[in-house]
């Protein structure tokens, strides 16, 4: 099976860590490699373009790949299905305008131009309103068209609204919320190896802010503990050799841990351990 992965920028190292926790790690992936195999020797990772994934996994070039949605969406390719939103790498595609400009809402690009480098996505979003806009495609330094006259309003990925304020446009709509997704062509859906690196890196995300908790506590005092630790399920209790006293393990959420251990030892737990968890399957 091969599945495809960013070759470089932001979301480059994210995903090689992810596949590593995950029990898929690279081996031997050098810079400018186009193929590394990983852990697993049914698994190659495919080095490509974020933007060009889509194309490479519903050509056949690779079974999977891993990019953003907005990268998915403006492909446009329909023989391809999200699997998981892998939850990181999030942005937002922007409808922004000049600060002291007229455009306010959508409608207001009637007739203008709107600059982009996501015309497929740009082009969707204005099908839905009353505007019909001519789109423009750039390549670079969109956030700079209006003031060069280029365009009246520009379409732009944007994190944390920085770059736009220090261009002077501010957010006129919302046109798309991204994150990192792994997706799959529709050919391999039942492929136990497509469902099997699902479930990796599902286990990942699931353990994300969780920890795990194991104490001893007086046999006649589980109820309490079973009241401040009540787990996935219910913690797990087990015997041990010291007469009246129990084992106790449970998943707890990491937010909590701080303020769950004054409890514990308040209804009589010692040998509190919390631990990371790097992996969760139910």
């Amino acid at each position: 099976m091969r599945i495809a992965v960013p070759n470089k920028g932001r979301l480059h190292d994210p995903t090689l860590a992810l596949l590593d926790r995950a029990g898929i790690g690279v081996e031997d992936g050098a810079d400018r490699q186009l193929y590394a195999d990983t852990v697993d020797p049914a698994l190659t990772v495919l080095y490509a373009r974020a933007a060009d994934i889509p194309e490479y996994v519903a050509d056949g070039a690779a079974d999977a790949g891993i990019t953003g949605h907005d990268q998915l969406r403006e492909s446009g390719v329909d023989c391809v299905e999200e699997r998981l939103d892998l939850n990181y790498g999030s942005c937002r595609l922007v409808l922004a305008a000049p600060e002291d400009g007229d455009v306010t809402a959508p409608a207001d690009l009637d007739g203008a131009t709107v600059a982009t480098e996501f015309p497929t996505i740009t082009r969707a979003y204005f099908a839905d309103t009353t505007a019909t806009p001519e789109i423009v495609e750039v390549t670079g330094a969109t956030e700079l068209t209006p003031h060069v006259e280029m365009a009246d309003a520009i379409v732009d990925i944007t994190s944390t609204g920085t770059t736009l304020r220090v261009n002077r446009l501010q957010v006129v709509d919302e046109v798309l919320s991204s994150s990192v997704r792994l997706f799959a062509h529709e050919d391999v859906h039942d492929d136990p190896k497509v469902q099997q690196v699902e479930t990796a890196l599902r286990s990942v995300l699931d353990a994300h802010g969780k920890r795990y908790v194991m104490l001893n506590a007086p046999a006649d005092r589980l109820d309490d503990v079973k009241a401040v630790l009540p787990g996935l399920g219910g913690p797990t209790v087990l015997d041990v050799d010291e007469p009246g006293t129990v084992a106790v393990h449970a998943v707890v959420p990491e937010r909590d841990v701080f303020e769950a251990i004054s409890e514990l030892k308040a209804v009589g737990a010692s040998g509190i351990l919390v631990t990371e968890i790097e992996r969760l399957v139910d």
